[in-house]
């Protein structure tokens, strides 16, 4: 098994989009909440946008992807340097 390493600040990332893609899917599964997803969702996008810029993040989807795959794998397989 291969171990990623993240920063700090990549896996505040990673966890933004995690929350992201949660909040996305129960919001857009909820036909009361559907319409309103601009709404729902500005918080989390905001908060995503901005700890992939802090990381470096934005504009490396394929580098993000796969420290997202890491983290949720089983057994975590990423870890974390200050």
């Amino acid at each position: 098994m291969t171990t990623t390493t993240l920063t700090m600040s990549e896996r505040a990332a990673v966890q933004a989009y995690i929350r992201l893609l949660e909040a996305t899917q129960a919001v857009l599964t909820d036909p009361e909440l559907a319409p309103m997803a601009g709404v729902y969702l500005s918080s989390p996008m905001a908060e995503a946008d901005e700890a992939l810029r802090r990381a470096g993040l934005t504009g490396n989807e394929a580098r993000l992807l796969r420290m997202v795959s890491a983290l949720r794998s089983p057994g975590g397989a990423a870890t974390s340097q200050p």
